[in-house]
């Protein structure tokens, strides 16, 4: 609904425009009500917050302009910019792609010599995707391995990554760093599944890793789920064991518990191993890091999900490394991810959507200020102002579905979900479209919303203040009083 509303407005008439620069010339210097009353309810200053709201067609004054020009910290918002400048740059058909090598020789199912997997910095290389390379890769004659399996990680030349740097939680999967050879994330999905003849409950690890000693079964407990995952008593900091020193709440049912594995640098090692010998492929001898040979053949490529649907996963379940995974692919170039292309580093990422940004909006809207793309960060900061600006030009983008359609729906989708559990929110339930962020002093939202009279809104609120986890009402009053208007 939302994109069918941008198609029946983008043509609108000049009186509309005029009527929206009225209306902007009488509010913009305050808050609306319900928001400066949300803003009091949560005992948060008003200086504190940013909030642009008004039509999308171009050249339209916002109706509100609360602390416009600031730039302030987005949180997982500044996606959008990601995702933005990689729809206009690559296309929403651009795919990644990861070549299988070799300069061995190669009969009747013998490889004599090593298998060279060259990352191309594929963001959603998961265990489904790599059995099916790894398919492939047997149909074309390789069953058993006379040699390693080397990791050719050179498309991205990044520095050490500590992925407990930014907030001391090494083991949640939103701080894996980016790699060439991202695998699964770099993340182990439990999944706990209740026996309760036997008593137990059973668990299955996705990916399975070489080396690790996993536990099957931990006891059942009676009682309600409440903090199941407190409960099991999980022991996860060690690379070679995962165990549990506690129980299972039977009332739980079937929990998946998703998280990143103790050594990152290891896991591809250890997945892609377990991974090719669980399919009955042979290996002689390991999974390495090194470089692909210059005399190396392609055995088989692999090829990515295309841009639309990796946009998709990034925007409405805010992932973080895909969205670090696509921004460093936009620092090797327009669609470049060939071997002997330049390296991908953060600093030319940075460079390519600066340079980006000017040409779509010129010298006179602030850039925004990058750091790794994705919004982990406490040094990105983006005005927002340039984020409706933005949201306008995103709405008349030729890409306008792709990346509406990433956009979580409120109260439904995604980050969104849980959006309409305050009950403030009326109108715009499941009839906006929204990119959330937070961190420990960030809460926002930009998106879109239909308004009472039909029009297509843009919406951008953000807060920054050391309690700005009690500003969600905030983002909700802002939705919905914007999804309340009339004009």
């Amino acid at each position: 609904m939302v994109i069918d509303r941008i198609r029946q407005w983008l043509p609108v008439a000049a009186a509309l425009v005029m009527c929206g620069a009225a209306a902007a010339q009488s509010t913009a210097s305050t808050l609306p009500p319900p928001v400066a009353a949300a803003l009091r309810q949560a005992g948060l200053p008003p200086e504190s917050l940013s909030l642009v709201v008004g039509p999308v067609q171009p050249r339209t004054v916002p109706v509100v302009r609360w602390q416009a020009d600031q730039r302030v910290n987005p949180a997982s918002v500044m996606k959008l910019v990601t995702t933005a400048a990689a729809l206009d740059l690559l296309g929403p058909d651009f795919t990644w792609t990861t070549p299988f090598l070799t300069n061995g020789t190669l009969t009747g199912g013998l490889l004599r010599g090593d298998l060279v997997i060259q990352g191309g910095g594929d963001p959603k290389w998961v265990v489904e995707r790599i059995e099916a390379d790894f398919q492939a890769l047997r149909q074309a004659g390789v069953q058993v391995i006379h040699g390693d399996v080397v990791l050719d990680h050179s498309a991205f030349h990044l520095p050490p990554i500590d992925p407990s740097a930014f907030d001391g939680e090494h083991l949640r999967p939103y701080n894996a760093a980016p790699d060439a050879v991202l695998v699964n994330f770099k993340s182990v999905v439990m999944t706990f599944s209740v026996d309760a003849q036997a008593g137990v409950a059973r668990v299955h690890y996705q990916p399975p890793l070489v080396g690790v000693t996993t536990q099957a079964t931990v006891p059942l407990v009676d009682g309600p789920c409440g903090d199941w995952r407190s409960a099991l008593g999980a022991r996860l900091a060690q690379p070679d064991a995962i165990r549990f020193t506690g129980v299972y709440p039977t009332r739980c049912g079937e929990r998946t518990w998703p998280f990143a594995y103790a050594d990152p640098q290891t896991f591809a090692h250890r997945a892609l191993e377990a991974v090719w010998r669980a399919q009955g492929g042979l290996l002689t001898g390991r999974v390495r890091s090194g470089a692909a040979p210059h005399d190396a053949r392609v055995l088989h490529t692999g090829r990515s999900l295309p841009l639309s649907d990796i946009v998709g996963d990034i925007n409405t379940f805010s992932n973080n490394v895909m969205a670090q995974q696509l921004f460093l692919t936009l620092g090797r170039g327009q669609g470049t991810t060939a071997a002997g292309a330049a390296p991908a580093t953060f600093d030319r990422a940075r460079h390519a959507v600066q340079r980006w940004w000017m040409g779509r909006f010129g010298p006179n809207l602030a850039p925004p200020l990058l750091d790794n793309g994705s919004g982990l960060s406490r040094h990105e900061r983006v005005s927002a102002e340039a984020l409706h600006r933005l949201l306008q030009d995103v709405a008349r983008h030729p890409h306008t579905d792709v990346l509406m359609r990433s956009l979580p729906r409120v109260g439904l989708d995604g980050t969104a979900a849980r959006m309409g559990e305050r009950g403030i929110l009326k109108l715009a339930l499941g009839q906006a479209r929204v990119k959330t962020g937070s961190l420990r002093d960030v809460t926002a939202i930009a998106g879109y919303v239909t308004t009472r009279s039909g029009r297509l809104w843009a919406v951008v609120a953000i807060v920054n203040h050391p309690s700005a986890p009690q500003a969600r009402p905030v983002m909700d009053a802002a939705l919905e009083w914007a999804a309340q208007q009339s004009q």
